[in-house]
C-alpha cells in the first residue's frame, strides 16, 4: 500500500514503515542491514560487474556486506520512499544464523527437513541448543540466530552440519522479519534473546584446509574474449530461469553447477577473469531463489574442478 498526498507525490507506504522500522530495530541491535530488492531476497544496487567506481565505490567496488550500516539517517533515506526488503549482514553484526531449510517437493518422501538434521545432529553430539531469537521463513524454515565467537570469522556454509542446514556467518546475510516475498513474510518466531553459539558447533563450522589449486593464467585488463562473454552471458541466463523443481541440468543448484564448469575453461585459458565468471553466476544463482552461501559454495567448486580438468587451449 503506497499512501498519496494532496500534492500527487507518494508518501511513505505501510509496507515500507514496517520495513523501516524493521530495518532500525536491527540497526538498535548492533546488526548492519542491507537494502534488498522488494518482495525478494537480492540485494539492492550494482554488481561488480557493472560498478561505476564513483561515490562509496570511488576506492573500488563496495560488497552489500561493505555497505551494511547500523547509522539511522542512511537506513531512513534508504527505506524513505520504497519498500525495499530488509537484510542483515551476518558477519559484521557478530552473528551466525543457523538456516533451518524444508524439504522440496521433488525429494524422496521421509527425507529429513533442517530441523529434523539438527536434532539428530544434537542427538549424536549429545548436546542441545540454547535457547534463542527465530525467525520463520515463507518456506516453514527458520533461522537462529547466535552471537558468533569474537576470536574467529566464521564462514557461511551449506549442508555441513546436515542435510537442509545452511549457516549465514561471514559473507553472508539473512533476510529480516517483515521482508516478504512471493511465498510470504518472514516472521518472529521465538523472541528470546540471541543466545551465544555453542562451542561444540564451532569445530564442526571450521572450514578445512583446501588443497592448493593452480592459479588461473593471467588476464591482460580489460579483455574477455567474445566467445567467452557470449557463453556467460548464456549460462547464466539459464541458471537464472531454472525453476524450483527443475531445469535442463535438473534442479537449480545443479544447473548452477554445470554451467559453472562450462566457463571454468575460459578462466583457465586466460580469457576471462574469474571474479568476473564468480559475479555473473552469484547473481543467477541468487536471482533463481539460491541462497547465498550455497552459490558462492557450489560456484567455488565448479570453477576449481574446471580448472584443474579442462583441455589445453590448442585442443579445443
Amino acid at each position: 500500500m503506497t499512501l498519496i498526498n494532496v500534492t500527487g507525490m507518494p508518501l511513505v507506504g505501510l509496507d515500507s514503515l514496517h520495513l523501516l522500522a524493521s530495518a532500525l530495530c536491527a540497526a538498535e541491535r548492533g546488526w548492519p542491514v542491507i537494502p534488498l530488492h522488494p518482495g525478494s531476497k537480492r540485494p539492492a544496487g550494482h554488481p561488480e560487474r557493472s560498478c561505476p567506481g564513483t561515490g562509496r565505490c570511488a576506492d573500488g567496488h563496495r560488497t552489500p556486506e561493505q555497505r551494511a550500516t547500523t547509522d539511522p539517517e542512511l537506513i531512513q533515506a534508504a527505506w524513505a520512499r520504497t519498500a525495499y526488503n530488509v537484510g542483515i549482514a551476518t558477519g559484521p553484526a557478530g552473528l551466525l544464523v543457523i538456516d533451518l531449510d524444508v524439504c522440496k517437493p521433488e525429494e524422496e518422501e521421509g527425507a529429513p527437513d533442517g530441523a529434523t538434521s539438527l536434532t539428530t545432529l544434537c542427538e549424536r553430539a549429545g548436546e542441545q541448543l540454547p535457547p534463542t531469537y527465530q525467525v520463520r521463513t515463507p518456506s516453514g524454515g527458520r533461522h537462529l540466530y547466535f552471537t558468533a565467537p569474537p576470536d574467529g570469522r566464521l564462514p557461511g556454509s551449506v549442508n555441513r552440519l546436515g542435510p537442509h542446514i545452511d549457516t549465514r556467518a561471514w559473507g553472508g546475510y539473512v533476510v529480516a522479519p517483515h521482508s516478504t516475498t512471493p511465498d510470504g513474510a518472514y516472521a518472529v518466531w521465538d523472541e528470546t534473546p540471541v543466545a551465544a553459539l555453542p562451542c561444540w558447533l564451532v569445530p564442526l563450522l571450521t572450514e578445512p584446509s583446501k588443497p592448493a589449486v593452480a592459479p588461473a593464467p593471467l588476464l591482460i585488463p580489460g579483455r574477455v574474449t567474445r566467445r567467452a562473454e557470449v557463453a556467460l552471458e548464456r549460462e547464466a541466463a539459464i541458471v537464472r530461469d531454472t525453476p524450483e523443481a527443475g531445469g535442463p541440468q535438473g534442479g537449480r543448484n545443479e544447473q548452477l553447477l554445470v554451467s559453472a564448469r562450462a566457463l571454468g575453461r575460459f578462466v583457465a585459458w586466460g580469457e576471462i577473469p574469474r571474479d568476473l565468471v564468480e559475479e555473473a553466476f552469484q547473481g543467477a544463482g541468487e536471482a533463481a531463489g539460491l541462497s547465498a552461501s550455497e552459490c558462492r559454495a557450489t560456484i567455488r567448486s565448479a570453477l576449481d574442478w574446471s580448472i584443474r580438468n579442462c583441455w589445453p587451449r590448442d585442443a579445443a
